[in-house]
Order: structure tokens, then sequence, then C-alpha cells
């Protein structure tokens, strides 16, 4: 077909960010340990994106921040969003889901607890926006994969294995 816009598989690496507007898309992010994997998507404009965020707060390093903003929960997010509505998306329409946030191991060696940090993080951030998580698949200790299919909006997260626990000390 002349004109057509061809199918890509856009791949976000760790504390990056893509979206798109093309209906043939796919992204997608693997091996969300504690990391989050954050989809919007408007079914409507067919227009989505995903963030691979690593950490809660820019307010750790805002010059990082500057540089990288999809490391952490609050800018990567704001980014999605912003980049979503560039594209055509209303915030009104904008449907998301999240995935990751594991713990190591058993949990009780995890003394930093990022997993569980970031997805209240990302809880904070979407109170302040005014959106509604749809979705989620957070917590225990497997890692995931995760992708979103523009055109349709269909959502994919498999978790396989487990999260690598660190040795004792």
């Amino acid at each position: 077909m002349i004109g057509a816009a061809s199918a890509s598989k856009l791949v976000v690496g760790v504390a990056d960010l893509k979206t798109s507007a093309n209906p043939e898309d796919v992204v997608i992010t693997y091996a969300l340990g504690s990391c989050l994997g954050i989809i919007a998507h408007d079914p409507v404009a067919r227009v989505g994106g995903l963030v691979h965020v690593m950490t809660p707060s820019s307010t750790l390093d805002p010059l990082r921040a500057l540089r990288a903003p999809a490391t952490y929960v609050d800018s990567g997010v704001n980014l999605l969003i912003d980049e979503c509505l560039r594209l055509g998306a209303q915030k009104s329409r904008i449907v998301l889901v999240a995935a990751g946030g594991a713990e190591r191991g058993d949990g009780k060696s995890d003394m930093f607890q990022i997993g569980r940090r970031n997805f209240v993080a990302l809880r904070q951030v979407l109170w302040k926006l005014g959106i509604i998580l749809r979705r989620h698949d957070v917590g225990g200790n497997k890692p995931r994969t995760m992708s979103l299919a523009i055109g349709s909006g269909e959502v994919s997260i498999i978790a396989t294995g487990n999260v690598a626990q660190r040795p004792a000390a």
C-alpha cells in the first residue's frame, strides 16, 4: 500500500521512553525487575507509549533528571503523558497500565524496597495528574516483559523466572 506506515517493534531500554502514533507499531520493554514499565494509550487517537523507569524521585539527582527524565517515576510519567498529548492523545481518554516493581528474593533481604517505592511514587504522580491506573501487575519476585500494540491497545505482561537475589553478606 503506497504511503502506509510500516510496522516497527520499538524496544524501550532501561530509563528510556518510546511513543508512537503508528497503529502498526508495538512498544516493548524487557526485564522489569524493581523497575516499573508504564504504558499510556489513547484508544480513540490510537496513540501510546511506554516508559521504563528505575527509581521513584527525580529530586535525588535533578541534573540527571534533566538529562534523562525517564530514569525517574515522577519525571518519566510526566514526560510519557506529555509526549502522548503531543501526538494527539487527550488526557481524559488515556488508559494507564503498570508492571514490574518486583522485590529481590523473598523481599525480606530487599533493604531499599525500590520496587515498592516505585509503585507508591507512581500512585502519587497519577493522583496529582488526575489519571487512574487502569491495571497493574506489580510486586512479587518475577521479572516481567511488557508490550503495547498501538493500534488495538492490547497490553501484554509476561512474568518469567525470578529476580536475581543478591548473595548474603
